[in-house]
């Protein structure tokens, strides 16, 4: 699955969006789904270069902890339910790990 600079710009923006929502740093982020931060920057930013199914990843840990810190995540426009089905035809899925929030 390959995005156009407008698709990449909206992701970025909606990942960056639902990570304020949060209230969690970057470095608790980072070890929740245990990547580096190179990693994570390269997940945040949708880079070329890095794993597409760390994006995705990325994304359903965000809208998790939204959730799970009682708020509304900003929606995915471009990484939609049927755009996952899609995605899943190249890479296997994994399942994001949630943010214990009670430490």
């Amino acid at each position: 699955m390959s995005l156009n600079a407008e698709e990449l710009s909206r992701t970025r923006a909606e990942l960056a969006a639902n990570l304020a929502r949060t209230s969690l740093t970057r470095a608790e982020v980072a070890a929740d789904l245990a990547f580096d931060e190179a990693r994570l920057d390269a997940a945040l930013n949708a880079t070329e270069s890095g794993d597409p199914s760390d994006v995705w990843l990325l994304r359903d840990c965000l809208e998790h902890a939204v959730r799970d810190a009682g708020g509304e995540p900003v929606p995915f426009t471009v990484l939609t339910t049927q755009s996952r089905r899609m995605a899943e035809r190249w890479f296997a899925p994994r399942a994001a790990p949630r943010h214990d929030f009670s430490v």
